[in-house]
């Protein structure tokens, strides 16, 4: 947790009972887990086991992969900006240039064709 900088005051816990297998356990006892990271707002609930301990554990684990994965995917998006900056900044080759310009001539000398016939 704290190669990513966060800290516990940053987590909301909260706990409500679970569903599905389990019997009286999870019927009576709150083992479902919610994790909240307040900073960034990611959230996730966790209801795998019938042990809370187990719950929060695994909720913190997950927590900490989701909030890696947000921020790898930040960092792509601002490298991906700035390759898209640069790439829109720096001119065309000189050969690239001639080229389009060759072909923009040969498209108005085809259009010039179809133009009407003075008789």
């Amino acid at each position: 947790m704290r190669q990513l900088g966060i800290c516990e005051a940053d987590l909301e816990e909260m706990f409500a009972r679970s569903s599905g297998p389990g019997g009286q356990n999870v019927n009576k006892v709150s083992t479902a887990v919610t994790l909240r990271h307040k900073p960034s707002g990611i959230s996730l609930t966790v209801q795998d086991s019938r042990s809370q301990a187990t719950n929060r554990k695994l909720a913190r684990e997950r927590l900490l992969e989701a909030i890696e994965n947000a921020q790898e995917k930040r960092r792509a998006a601002e490298i991906a900006q700035r390759e898209k900056a640069r790439r829109r900044k720096s001119p065309r080759p000189a050969a690239l240039k001639a080229k389009i310009l060759e072909g923009k001539r040969k498209r108005g000398e085809l259009k010039r064709q179809r133009a009407r016939i003075e008789i």
